[in-house]
């Protein structure tokens, strides 16, 4: 039996590409050569889908902003090359506030996600099931969002983070660390992701002496970046955490014993 699609003719569909049954996809659409695109998936407009991802069964692309302040402005949903999303994930397209939504290269979106308007994930995210990012969150290369989790608008999630099941992300969350309980706050440096990764022996331990100033010191944030500036080598990964900490807009996760 032939597959029954609805595909507008203005939609640009690359070379290798598997569409299957039930798949809507509208016009203001660029799907890139070889991806797969799942049954009942529905592809929106403004939506431009990388090379080589694979969309499962009733991901809902490019929908619009749930926004009150949208007001149907053209923004768009770009999906970088190799990244899954699966099935029942929405991601919707961006505002006037930035005008799009992007979502990296290599990540991975599991089961009943949600991304909203203005988000931008960076390369190799995952983002766990039933887990929420508000809008204009912008989680940063390698982070890990866990099942459940909720991201407050305007977060910043950083690289190599890993968040425990259920967070509750009101504040920034610095790079290379684990975040979890409720009130959510530090519970040491990703130290099994980062060896998985690559990450030296002494290389995690330089980062967890940068993090002992910020949670295990009694320091206020301002003297703990004096500390580590002044008694420590301004290494790529610890200029990293301390620009972080320094742009940070809603100021970062606590500490254990706050």
């Amino acid at each position: 039996m032939d597959k029954i699609v609805n595909i507008h003719r203005n939609a640009q569909i690359g070379e290798n590409v598997v569409i299957e049954s039930f798949v809507s996809i509208a016009a203001d659409v660029v799907i890139g050569d070889g991806t797969w695109i799942g049954p009942n998936a529905v592809i929106m407009d403004g939506s431009r889908i990388g090379k080589n991802c694979k969309i499962f069964p009733g991901a809902v692309i490019g929908g619009i902003p749930q926004d009150l302040k949208f007001k149907g402005e053209e923004t768009t949903v770009v999906i970088g090359d190799n990244t899954t999303v699966r099935e029942f994930v929405t991601i919707n397209r961006g505002t006037a506030a930035k005008g799009t939504t992007i979502v990296g290269s290599n990540c991975l979106l599991q089961s009943y996600s949600h991304i909203a308007h203005d988000c931008l994930l960076k390369d190799y995210v995952i983002l766990g099931s039933y887990a929420g990012l508000a809008g204009e969150v912008v989680v940063d290369d390698h982070a890990i969002v866990s099942p459940y989790s909720a991201v407050h608008q305007f977060c910043h999630v950083g690289k190599h983070a890993f968040t425990g099941g259920g967070s509750l992300v009101r504040k920034d969350i610095p790079p290379y660390i684990i975040v979890a309980n409720e009130p959510l706050s530090y519970t040491g440096v990703n130290s099994v992701g980062l060896r998985r990764r690559g990450f030296s022996v002494e290389k995690i331990n330089e980062i967890q002496n940068v993090y002992r100033y910020f949670y295990q010191k009694g320091l206020n944030t301002t003297q703990a970046i004096n500390a580590v500036e002044t008694e420590m080598e301004l290494s790529i990964e610890v200029l990293e955490i301390l620009n972080f900490i320094k742009s940070s807009e809603r100021g970062i996760i606590r500490g254990p014993n706050d």
